[in-house]
């Protein structure tokens, strides 16, 4: 039986796709000089940028969330500005507002902290959804409107969102419409043991979390090489059983006697595009059926509703969603 196109050996990478697997080289090393461990998460973040997408980042305190978000703005030479969400956070306090200048006699538009490249929403789900809902029209169309005016936000924007999956005291679930327009939800685990013992050994001989200087983190590209990273992914190609594949996977997630609501079209296309952007960081010009699995969870499971009773069997969404992907025959 002859193989299939995709499951040939693989054709030589175009320039793009080779200059975003560098990319993805030189960025994992300079992150690293200040994350230890956490390969996978790290991984999956830069997908999310140079996918042009939006991350939430799910992890108890203390695992580095908030650091890999920092060091991931410095080596991409991404500007970077973080908000701490609180019960008490205004729209405005987000997007910016108009005041009253006494020299000149007239209103000033003074830009909140969402005009930056990569920004950190720390705690999102501690604000309530008037708050939250403030970044949907950013996140989607990189631009606000602000003061009846519609203002351009960077092309490089991304929202890195954390929140804390143990905690629900004084917390806010995020909308539906708002967990759609993340493109990945990343779950930060504990280190292995072997990863814990270099931390404290770091710090013990001096590293500061805060100091990202000393610690040696620089750019490893340019925001421009990200932007073209991005364009790279026209490179990429998908044949006809990959796509059908991406299809069926999120389609399946509506017919599950065992999620209430299932992904969207949008699911879709953020899993096709994650694949692809997954790819070409890892050199390669096509994508294969395995991009789509290993993606699957951090693509769909964050956009799923599971019926009653799996909620009472205490199933989670990843749980249900590994039995979709098993229910869908992979393409050979």
């Amino acid at each position: 039986m002859t193989s299939p196109p995709f499951a040939t050996a693989p054709l030589p990478a175009s320039n793009a796709v080779a200059a975003a697997h560098s990319i993805r080289e030189g960025v994992l090393t300079e992150v690293r000089k200040a994350v230890v461990g956490q390969d996978e998460p790290l991984e999956l973040m830069l997908v999310g940028l140079v996918a042009g997408g939006h991350v939430l980042l799910e992890g108890v305190p203390g695992v580095a969330k908030t650091l890999m978000a920092k060091a991931l703005a410095r080596s991409v030479s991404a500007d970077f500005k973080r908000i701490q969400f609180t019960p008490d956070l205004m729209p405005a306090d987000i997007l910016g507002t108009s005041i009253f200048d006494l020299k000149s006699q007239s209103f000033v538009l003074v830009r909140g902290p969402i005009f930056t490249d990569l920004l950190l929403a720390d705690e999102i789900n501690r604000a309530p959804a008037k708050t939250q809902s403030a970044l949907l029209e950013a996140m989607q169309e990189r631009a606000v409107s602000l003061e009846g005016r519609n203002l351009t936000l960077s092309p490089l924007f991304s929202v890195f969102a954390t929140q804390n999956p143990v905690e629900s005291e004084g917390t806010y679930p995020l909308p539906e419409a708002q967990l759609d327009r993340f493109l990945l939800k990343i779950e930060v685990g504990y280190p292995a043991p072997e990863e814990e013992d270099a931390i404290l050994a770091s710090v013990h001989r001096g590293f500061d979390a805060g100091d990202l200087t000393r610690a040696g983190v620089g750019a490893a590209v340019t925001k421009e090489g990200v932007l073209e990273a991005r364009a790279a992914l026209n490179e990429v190609t998908v044949e006809p059983p990959v796509l059908s594949y991406v299809r069926q996977l999120v389609a399946a997630t509506r017919t599950s006697s065992r999620i209430r609501l299932g992904a969207g079209p949008r699911a879709g296309v953020h899993l096709l595009l994650a694949s692809k952007a997954l790819a070409a960081l890892r050199g390669r010009g096509f994508v294969t059926p395995e991009d789509v699995r290993f993606l699957a969870g951090p693509v769909l499971k964050h956009r799923l509703l599971l019926s009653p009773d799996a909620e009472l069997d205490g199933a989670t969404p990843s749980d249900v969603l590994r039995e979709v992907v098993r229910s869908i025959e992979v393409p050979r």
